[in-house]
């Protein structure tokens, strides 16, 4: 029985982590700060999101009246749906409800709906969520989703991580102001860079201190970052925002020093010291690991990191591709000598190497930018 549970939650891992509310709060004040009015008379679609475990809901409803929302639309997917079947048990706000249902709980997706008074109380708020089963279970790529989606102005959630590129793709499909959680990996994806490089999209305001916190609901065996016992939460330094939403940081440009400033001062040994910056064998770029030692008067392509994009401002660097895939194949990476092979066995065309020593070195991931001027 011990197998068999651990082979189910390694089937559910990375689909039900759910965000703090004062991460959501940090992340949504930026877009707020940048421009006041940005939610004022639209309509706010949260998928993924049950209001009795998603803070995306309680936040926004929270906020209805100071956002000036016209309407909140929440959705939540049906319990035998979903990868894990594990004890559920219905809550005292469904059961309270005139038209529970103890089946459709299991099977059918809800609908939570915010748009007027109905406390009359004067303030809409949290506790005018009205709600009602859907027709299906919830699914987001359902016709009676897709609806939804057509209809709102901003999707907003944290989605399946595991459907992360078929969730943006069915919200660039519709054309939609979107903010969603991601990992950062699902940069280098062929789905998503094209979007990043294009300046369709982009990444958000981030994570306090780049760590993100997640409670999990089934408890450390679904955990796949560090889990804390006491907190329940789960950390992970590799979630970013993803977003169309501008914000200010965005178009902040980064401080730099000179190329022989950073070969003299730089704080990370592998720049400091060297004569000059490496520079690949099969691509006329630069090498360089770190995005604080880009140098600001260097004009030529520089290989950097995946985490760049954290700090990228499209007014101070253009973005000319990466080299995962195939990708730098169609960039046009010369392939490597066949003798290297015996050198380095994890060589192989379409990425960037350099030489070291006498031994060709793979970097990691790399995004090639390039001054503007």
């Amino acid at each position: 029985m011990a197998n068999e549970n651990l082979s189910k939650a390694k089937e559910a891992k990375n689909d039900e982590f759910y965000t703090q509310y004062h991460d959501i709060e940090k992340e949504v004040s930026a877009y707020l700060e940048y421009n006041p009015d940005v939610f004022r008379g639209k309509t706010v679609l949260l998928p993924c999101d049950d209001p009795e475990w998603s803070n995306f809901t309680k936040y926004f409803a929270q906020n209805f009246e100071t956002f000036g929302l016209k309407k909140l639309i929440s959705t939540s997917y049906a319990p035998e749906s979903k990868r894990y079947k594990f004890g559920y048990q219905p809550t005292l706000f469904e059961t309270e409800a005139p038209h529970f249902d103890a089946d459709k709980s299991k099977t059918h997706g809800k609908i939570f709906v915010l748009d007027h008074d109905v406390t009359g109380d004067g303030v809409i708020n949290f506790e005018d969520l009205q709600w009602q089963y859907l027709e299906g279970d919830g699914d987001f790529r359902s016709e009676e989703i897709c609806q939804l989606r057509d209809q709102a102005d901003f999707i907003i959630t944290n989605p399946p991580f595991s459907l992360f590129r078929e969730f943006l793709l069915w919200i660039m499909e519709a054309e939609k102001d979107f903010l969603i959680i991601g990992n950062m990996n699902a940069i280098t994806y062929k789905e998503v860079f094209p979007l990043i490089k294009d300046n369709k999209i982009w990444l958000g305001n981030g994570f306090q201190g780049g760590n993100a916190y997640f409670r999990v609901a089934m408890g450390k065996d679904y955990a796949e970052g560090v889990y804390d016992e006491q907190t329940g939460l789960v950390k992970f330094r590799n979630c970013c925002w993803f977003t169309n939403l501008d914000h200010g940081r965005r178009h902040q440009p980064l401080s730099l020093m000179t190329m022989a400033d950073n070969l003299k001062f730089s704080r990370h040994k592998e720049i400091r010291g060297r004569d000059n910056y490496i520079h690949y064998e099969n691509y006329d770029a630069i090498e360089v690991p770190f995005t604080d030692a880009i140098p600001s008067d260097y004009d030529g392509i520089m290989g950097v990191p995946v985490s760049f994009l954290d700090k990228y401002c499209p007014e101070q660097f253009e973005i000319i591709g990466q080299t995962q895939g195939d990708s730098g194949k169609e960039l046009g990476l010369k392939p490597f000598p066949r003798e290297l092979k015996k050198l380095n066995p994890s060589l192989r065309d379409g990425q960037l190497y350099y030489m070291e020593n006498g031994i060709p070195q793979k970097p990691y991931a790399r995004i090639l930018i390039r001054k503007k001027k």
